[in-house]
């Protein structure tokens, strides 16, 4: 794995020079997880930051009633970890690995020095956590208003933002989560994300194959949809 290369990829790290970026990696550790891997538990004590070199994980929650709630998909370049290691509570999710992962991770220590080293890499993880916050409130905001349909839809949406590749104004999610999963992200059941699929498919928003899935127009969907 070129850390170099994968630091540069990350917007935390990206207006660093070469040299600082070099100081960096070199105390980072690549580690990996299997598909279905717990890589952090819900209320632990948090002593690591991640950076997915590969794969993709979900960021997870239990409900009052046991049930699993999904508040975020993510994949290569993104983070996570941070919020323990900046106010030293316990993690505020668990993360699942949604397939084979590989990850550079960094202690509190280390990662507390870069952040006071580099004021710059402090100022874009603000900018990422109000971004973050700021979606998770829209997100809120339109589930509980809106109906199956739209919900799903919201949910596609967001799971193209943090995983899909654009091109020629669609947009793919190559390895789709699974029903359940989408089910658990938009408050519904899976029987409800199949047949909205469907539907969705009819009406030549969406194309699947296999575990591809490709949002056709996507602007259109955004202003449909959102």
């Amino acid at each position: 794995m070129d850390k170099i290369k994968l630091l540069q990829s990350v917007p935390l790290f990206s207006d660093l020079s070469d040299s600082s970026l070099k100081k960096i990696a070199d105390q980072m550790i690549s580690r990996s997880y299997s598909k279905g891997q717990l890589i952090l538990m819900e209320e632990t004590l948090g002593e690591t930051f991640f950076i997915l070199a590969s794969g993709s994980v979900k960021v997870t929650r239990m409900s009052d009633d046991g049930r699993e709630v999904i508040l975020a998909m993510l994949g290569e370049g993104d983070f996570f970890g941070e919020m323990s290691l900046l106010d030293g509570e316990g993690r505020s999710a668990n993360v699942v690995a949604l397939e084979d992962t590989e990850a550079l991770t960094i202690k509190r220590g280390e990662f507390l020095g870069i952040l006071e080293r580099y004021p710059k890499i402090a100022i874009k993880l603000l900018e990422e956590l109000t971004r973050r916050l700021r979606r998770s409130d829209q997100q809120i905001e339109s589930l509980s208003l809106s109906d199956a349909e739209q919900r799903i839809s919201i949910t596609l949406i967001r799971l193209a933002e943090e995983l899909g590749t654009i091109k020629g104004g669609a947009v793919t999610v190559k390895n789709l989560p699974y029903q359940q999963d989408i089910a658990n992200m938009a408050g519904t059941s899976r029987e409800t994300v199949s047949r909205m699929f469907k539907l969705l498919e009819e009406k030549g928003y969406i194309t699947r194959e296999g575990k591809s899935l490709t949002i056709n127009n996507f602007a259109t969907f955004l202003k449909t949809f959102s």
